[in-house]
């Protein structure tokens, strides 16, 4: 059932970056975790190669490449077994707020060094106080002539070490309303009175480095913020369905991957003079578990295409990021468990798939959130 129509073009590009994978990348994954974050060097040479930001116009940069190329980034990435190099991250979350919302100023200063990968960004929403509840937040930006101070502080943040220039989200204490109060705000790293804080230590994602960021009379021109002043929440909004999309990109192919190494798992291990993937009860398992995989696959790559006609699929979108990742996480466990033992020693992949699995449950909005979107607007 083939619902993307990839081109040649599309094929020669998944075959190069899975070269590039296999060379620069998956040699070093187990270093990488070791060590809690990847080099930077890595990003530059996925800059070098043409493979950051690849929708980029070419005015700035950039390939001007359709979303397909974005879609097979993921699903190579995941193939590597780690999430550490979060270039979908950087590509396809947080550069398209400059794209589509930067000045143009701004964008010729800063999208082409996020294409070369001079430039790694990240993306400032979450609070201590406040997740999934955007308007919640707290970190506040005051304008004073032609700078705005921020003062604050972001948690979970990804890419938090590594960033450059962070999107970041910030409100104004004088505007009542807390959805016209948010502003975003493109912030370097060295501007003085942005501090990076400590690497946050987590269950799974140990290359990806994870960081809190804080804000003391930290000054940036006002002309670094995206958009018209208080329409920062609609932005978030605006590009929050790719985010979720994304997640649900990088679901379904973990999972094909999981079942893919338990298959192969299953017919090599042996119990009772036979291999157990002749035993009735593994074959279900191992038939339930592809057929969901399936449904997830459909789901999703129906969601690229209308995605890409421009469709509005928040929706749609809610409940596969909801879906696809609670599945990848019952995948996740029973893979685990047919691995036995073994699939609780670090030296078999099903380990770390298990663990970075969870949290896709809860990043880009809790699966619990995405409910309560669908929710609204059936009437309920």
């Amino acid at each position: 059932m083939e619902i993307i129509k990839y081109s040649e073009e599309h094929r020669i590009f998944r075959e190069a970056l899975r070269k590039f994978f296999d060379r620069e990348v998956v040699p070093y994954v187990e270093e990488w975790e070791e060590a809690g974050i990847v080099p930077r060097s890595v990003w530059k040479k996925l800059g070098e190669q043409g493979f950051l930001c690849m929708d980029v116009p070419e005015e700035y940069g950039g390939m001007g490449a359709d979303f397909l190329y974005s879609v097979i980034m993921t699903e190579e990435l995941v193939r590597t077994g780690h999430a550490g190099v979060a270039a979908p991250l950087h590509s396809d979350v947080v550069v398209p707020y400059i794209t589509a919302f930067a000045s143009e100023e701004l964008k010729h200063k800063y999208l082409p060094g996020c294409v070369s990968g001079d430039l790694i960004t990240a993306i400032a929403m979450t609070e201590p106080n406040a997740g999934s509840d955007l308007a919640a937040m707290r970190t506040t930006a005051v304008e004073d002539g032609d700078h705005v101070v921020i003062n604050g502080q972001k948690t979970f943040i990804s890419n938090g070490i590594l960033c450059d220039l962070l999107v970041l989200a910030a409100r104004d204490p004088k505007q009542p309303d807390p959805h016209r109060a948010i502003d975003l705000y493109l912030v370097e790293a060295a501007t003085p009175g942005f501090e990076k804080g400590r690497q946050i230590k987590k269950i799974g994602w140990h290359s990806q480095d994870t960081a809190e960021l804080f804000f003391n009379d930290c000054r940036i021109p006002k002309a670094n913020r995206l958009g018209e002043k208080g329409s920062g929440f609609l932005m978030m909004m605006q590009k929050l369905q790719q985010e979720r999309l994304m997640v649900a990109l990088a679901a379904v192919p973990a999972a094909e991957r999981m079942l893919e190494n338990t298959i192969k798992y299953c017919k090599e291990r042996e119990a009772f003079g036979r291999p157990i993937s002749k035993f009735q009860h593994v074959q279900f398992e191992i038939v339930e578990m592809a057929t969901e995989i399936k449904l997830g696959r459909t789901f999703v790559d129906k969601l690229v295409v209308d995605h890409m006609e421009g469709k509005g699929v928040v929706v749609e979108v809610s409940m596969a990021k909801y879906w696809t990742t609670e599945m990848a996480c019952r995948v996740a466990d029973r893979c685990l468990q047919l691995h036995g033992g073994y699939g609780y020693c670090e030296e078999y992949p099903i380990a770390r798939a298990w663990r970075d699995a969870r949290v896709m449950r809860i990043f880009a909005g809790a699966n619990e959130i995405m409910k309560g979107i669908a929710a609204k607007f059936m009437g309920l």
